[in-house]
This record gives structure tokens, sequence and C-alpha cells, in this order.
């Protein structure tokens, strides 16, 4: 007898994953992929859509005629700020716009002059100025710098919708994808913003749907239940908001270190915008104030910098314990010595200078200058809420000098780590999903461990 499953492709810049899951939502079954990035109009590198597509058929039809598996439902989970432009014949009319290309500033200065100003806009769509990661600018900007292409879109979908709809034909808009940062959700009406309607770029959205809809759909002779596909970043939200009942922040870790806090109440401070808070959106379309930190890329570049300064194998950062002496000694007489490739900050020096004279040294005090930069993006996301939880998943819930820090310098807060790469996936499959989730599934699925100061105050 077959196992029944549910399946989730779960896309993200670099890896490309699909995933089978029990009704325990165990993981039974993963597959990946990566794909090698093409070259838009422009010559600026984005994702190879067509084949994500391809791939994403291919695996699909193939797991349908397993003997082992029987597919009842399929969600999508994947990365944000990304829309895909189809016409009248269902095809995208555009490349996959990458979210790190340049905007000319006079579109977006148009944009601002007419819109703005730009902290009041910022503050009712939780939307700093990021150019592209802002997909209502990308909408703008396709507007004014391709309008006849732009008067051929029959519909713009966000890449997670756009998935769905491959396989649904029903092209859906969907809230946590809206509410990523976009500047189209004015979060005090809970509606499109006015400029969305004032541009015409309403007549290019399809209707919303909750996160958690799904339709049945007849494909090749397999009657199965299909999602409108989810954000990733609200996706790895799922398992802990349905399984933790008091308030707790969740620090997701990688690349970009993100401070996700559901527990915000009203919109974005002046402040707020000023440390460059932003929103994403729960299922529910309530906001989720976060606060991102570039920590993975910049301890990615001052671990080479380190490894080859002490002529070390480029992965002994791995085997670093936590000295507590070393710590003392840093901590006591405490300067900053690095500087930063891709992160602001006021405190760094000119240049970095690194006086220790041996490799441990010298990542202990990297450790502690990235630690600080984390305490105060954590605590700028936590704001005026009442959170003592603190949960960090990610690269970094298993580097012990990082969590031995963050523990000590967050002394009054709970905190505990979990170890699931499958976050994202994981939350798209609950969320097709009419079971109740346990007050046990984290420690179940997520292997929670608790950490505690290492000097009590």
């Amino acid at each position: 007898m077959k196992m029944k499953v549910t399946a989730v492709f779960d896309i993200g810049r670099t890896n490309k994953k699909f995933f089978l899951f029990d009704d325990n939502f165990q993981e039974v079954h993963r597959e990946y992929a990566r794909f090698d990035e093409i070259e838009d109009e422009d010559g600026y590198p984005t994702e190879n859509l067509e084949a994500l597509e391809k791939w994403a058929k291919e695996v699909f039809d193939k797991m349908l005629d397993s003997s082992k598996y029987e597919i009842e439902s399929l969600n999508f989970s994947c990365y944000g700020a990304s829309l895909v432009h189809i016409g009248q014949d269902g095809k995208p009319l555009t490349p996959l716009y990458n979210y790190m290309k340049p905007i000319k500033e006079d579109i977006s200065d148009s944009f601002y002059k007419a819109y703005g100003p730009e902290k009041k806009l910022s503050r009712i769509t939780g939307s700093p100025k990021m150019g592209m990661l802002n997909t209502g600018m990308q909408l703008y900007w396709l507007k004014n710098s391709q309008p006849e292409i732009f008067k051929k879109i029959k519909y713009s979908l966000h890449l997670p919708q756009y998935l769905s709809y491959l396989f649904t034909d029903i092209p859906v808009s969907e809230y946590t994808s809206i509410g990523c940062h976009t500047l189209l959700w004015d979060f005090q009406k809970k509606e499109y913003h006015q400029w969305v309607y004032k541009e015409g770029i309403d007549k290019k959205l399809p209707p919303i749907e909750p996160s958690g809809k799904t339709n049945l759909i007849h494909y090749k002779g397999h009657k199965i239940k299909m999602g409108v596909g989810i954000h990733d970043s609200s996706s790895a939200l799922i398992p802990y908001i349905r399984s933790i009942t008091k308030p707790f922040l969740l620090v997701s870790t990688g690349t970009w270190s993100i401070s996700i806090n559901p527990f915000n109440e009203g919109i974005l401070t002046p402040d707020d915008i000023k440390n460059n808070s932003l929103f994403n959106m729960r299922i529910d379309g309530s906001p989720v104030k976060v606060s991102t930190l570039f920590l993975g890329n910049e301890y990615k570049l001052q671990v080479k910098v380190l490894s080859e300064h002490f002529n070390v194998p480029h992965d002994a950062h791995r085997k670093v314990k936590f000295n507590k002496d070393l710590f003392f000694k840093i901590n006591r007489d405490f300067v900053h010595m690095f500087k930063w490739h891709t992160i602001p900050s006021e405190n760094m020096p000119d240049q970095t200078s690194i006086p220790y004279d041996n490799f441990d040294k010298a990542y202990h005090q990297l450790l502690l200058e990235l630690v600080l930069l984390q305490e105060k993006s954590i605590k700028i996301a936590i704001g005026n809420s009442k959170i003592k939880q603190l949960y960090i998943d990610g690269g970094f819930s298993d580097n012990e000098v990082y969590i031995k820090l963050l523990s000590q310098f967050l002394n009054t807060m709970k905190l505990r780590t979990t170890n699931s790469s499958l976050g994202s996936a994981l939350g798209a499959a609950i969320i097709i999903s009419d079971k109740v989730l346990e007050s046990k599934f984290l420690k179940t699925n997520y292997a929670v461990k608790k950490h505690s100061p290492f000097i009590k105050k």
C-alpha cells in the first residue's frame, strides 16, 4: 500500500528543493537542484525560470508514478521580492528580474515625489526604500521603462503563486507575498495602498486568496489538493506560531540573519524606519515586524580574511570551541577591530586590525563584534513587545561561540536553538493541512536545545 504524502517545492535563490512529508510531517523524500543564472536584456544575472519550470514538472510527474508514495497535496514555498509577468497566453513576458538589479534614480525619485514623503510611505507599507526588493517598485519601474510590455501584462504573480499557477492554471495573489516589503500594502487600511490604484497596478494583480487556500485539481489522472504558495520567511514561522503559546522572537540565520517578531502591535515607528525595520505578513494578514542583518555574508568574508592571515585551513572556524577565558580577556579591554564589508556600523574602525597571535583569539573577537550587532538587531525587532522567548534556527544555530555569546548578552531571555533545515518547506506543508500541532511538535521535529548564560547576573 502506498504511503500518502504532501509534496512541497521549496525554492531558494541558490537551492531548489522538493520534499515529501508523511501524515506526521516527517520528511520521507527530498531532491535538490541548482541552476546557473542567465542574463536579462540588460545583461544582469537572474533566475533561469525556464529551467526551474522544467525541473519542477519533471520531478513532480516522476513522483506521481512512484510505486511507494501517493501524493495527496502539493504546495510551494519560495523566496520573495520576485514577480513573473504573464500575458494573455499565460506565458512569461519578461525574465524573472533579480531583486538586486539597480533601478535608475530618476524612476525612483519620480515615484517618491508623487507618492511620498518616503518615510511616511515606508511606515504605512512596512517597506523601507529598497529598490527592486520592493516588488511594487518593480511594477512601477516596468510601467515607466517598458510601457509596451506593461500593457501586455494580464497578471503579475509573485513567484510562489506563479509556481502554483503552473500546476493549477489558477492565477491568485496571496497575503504573505503581498506583505513582504513590497510597497503594495497599506497596513493601516488593510488593503492595497492608494498609489497602487492610481497607477492601475491593481488591475495586474489577481484576486487575493488566503495562504491556506487549496484547489482540488485533476492533474494527469490524479486528484490533488494544491495550495496557492507562500513566502518562505512567513512559511518558516508557521511551525512556531502553531505550537508555541507564549510570545517569542525567531531569529532565522544564514546569509541574512532575520529577526522576526509576530507579536508587534501597530505600524512601524520613525525609529523603526531609521533602523531599516520592515514588515512581513502572517497568513491572516497581520504584520510581522522584521529586522535584517547581513550576518552570514559578512561572517563568510571576514573568516576568509582571518584564515588567510593566520594560514589555517578554510574550515578552521568550524572547529573553534567557546573559550570563556578568551571572552573575559577580550571583553575587559574591548575595542572594535573589524571594518565591515557589507554592514553599516557607526562603531567600526577605518580599517581592520588583528593584534592577536592566533586564529582562535581573533575568531572570538570577530564573533563578539558580530553578536553585538545581532543583539542590536534583535532588540530593534522586539521593540516594545513583551517577549521573553528567543528561538534561533538556521546556519548559526550550531555555532557554539555565537550561541554562547548571544545567550550572555541577552541573559534575560530564554534562548533555544532548533536545527531543522526544513522550516519553510514544513510550514508550506502544514498550512494546507487540517492537522493541529501539539505543543511538543518543535521538540519532536526540531531538536530544540535550551541555552543559559555562562555568567549568572
